[in-house]
């Protein structure tokens, strides 16, 4: 098990390394379990390429997501506000408040996140309020790794720095007209160190609530000399246990992106068998060009329902892989 520093001080931003894809992020995502409905958003600020990341991706009760990419210009590493996105900490490692004031993008077939062009171009667009209020139920999971030879969460070259919290969310959603209250769970991270995309080769990511004492984050991630690492917590009676093993077996539809998956995980206490179904999946992608070749990657954010011992949970599903000819590289794993 990787041993961590993770002091209340890192909760607030960092001062950036000198490499040029420093990046330093926030994202929370939060589900409302009685209306079926929630989403996420995240900033993560390049400050040494002059801009900040900006999304937000809700998933509406009636299918539609409501989405918005964009990167504001930023000049400091001093906060994590852009665009009309904004991270407020109230008490480090226990309460942060995030919220987004703009428009957002409207769209009934996720197919059109596929094509950016056409997604900018022909999307309804609405104003929009987001507000969400996260309260720990969990304890901060990661930091930095205390030995210099351990790879971290997501790999030295990837956001060194990365903890991250199971949550109990308050808070709305307007979009035009109509307003969801907000009252449910959620999950967030920040991470921070050189950053690219595409230094991941694929990973599986799933994160979910059951409940205030119960929930997951596991991960299974290769990087591109072939080493494949499983990391990740069962959060049960409110404390995390470290997983030991995991095993994944996953659907797939005909573009190739997931539709549910049978998980069984093992940790020193429990076996664990969870099974999730994608409710709605929104299929997004990075590109970078290096030495004058593009290098894209596609990066698929499921809501998703899920069962674990009878209990119903929800939350992200989230799949990072290159593409290689527009295969993605961990398919069908």
């Amino acid at each position: 098990m990787t041993a961590y520093q993770l002091l209340p001080s890192d909760e607030f931003p960092h001062r950036p390394t000198a490499e040029r894809h420093f990046n330093e992020s926030v994202y929370m995502n939060a589900f409302d379990h009685t209306r079926t409905m929630g989403g996420w958003m995240r900033i993560g600020n390049r400050v040494n390429e002059g801009y900040a990341e900006l999304s937000v991706c809700l998933y509406l009760p009636d299918g539609r997501i409501a989405c918005q990419f964009q990167r504001p210009a930023i000049t400091h590493n001093e906060a994590f506000s852009a665009g009309g996105l904004a991270v407020h900490i109230d008490e480090p490692l226990a309460r942060v408040r995030m919220h987004y004031d703009g428009e957002l993008m409207v769209i009934s077939d996720p197919a059109l996140l596929r094509h950016p062009k056409q997604l900018f171009a022909q999307a309804q667009r609405l104003p929009a309020s987001v507000r969400w209020e996260q309260v720990a139920t969990s304890p901060a999971h990661g930091g930095i790794p205390l030995d210099p030879a351990s790879p971290g969460l997501y790999g030295r070259d990837f956001s060194l720095g990365h903890f991250n919290q199971h949550t109990r969310v308050t808070g709305g959603i307007t979009l035009g007209d109509t307003h969801w209250p907000v009252a449910g769970y959620g999950w967030r991270d920040h991470s921070w160190g050189p950053r690219y995309w595409q230094n991941i080769l694929f990973d599986r990511l799933y994160m979910a609530n059951f409940g205030a004492d119960r929930g997951l984050m596991l991960l299974k991630i290769a990087n591109h000399n072939g080493q494949v690492r499983r990391d990740g917590v069962l959060q049960v009676d409110g404390q995390y246990e470290e997983i030991i093993d995991l095993d994944i077996f996953n659907d797939w539809n005909e573009a190739k992106d997931p539709t549910g998956f049978q998980l069984t995980v093992r940790t020193a206490k429990r076996v664990a068998r969870i099974n999730g179904t994608v409710l709605n999946c929104a299929p997004l992608r990075n590109r970078r060009e290096e030495n004058g070749q593009w290098l894209e990657t596609r990066i698929a954010e499921c809501f998703t329902r899920l069962e674990w011992d009878g209990r119903l949970g929800f939350g992200m599903t989230e799949y990072v892989e290159r593409l290689h000819a527009g295969v993605p590289a961990g398919y069908p794993l």
